[in-house]
């Protein structure tokens, strides 16, 4: 699993997985910025509102654990 405050295209998940596929081809799920504008307000909110936050961070941690054969 990757987690970052950038968008996931063109970003660290997407790297993490062209390195996994030729190495070790594994499930990844990656958690970032869908592909939307961005937008200004207080960090917190918007990492809410962008799925960044502890809560759905956590979410997703349990959901790749799940994939673990």
């Amino acid at each position: 699993m990757t987690a970052e405050e950038h968008s996931i295209i063109g970003g660290l998940g997407g790297a993490v997985c062209e390195v996994l596929s030729e190495a070790c081809p594994v499930p990844v799920l990656r958690l970032g910025v869908e592909d939307t504008f961005g937008r200004s307000g207080p960090a917190v909110k918007l990492l809410h509102l962008f799925g960044l936050d502890a809560e759905h961070i956590a979410a997703k941690a349990k959901k790749a654990v799940s994939l673990k054969k």
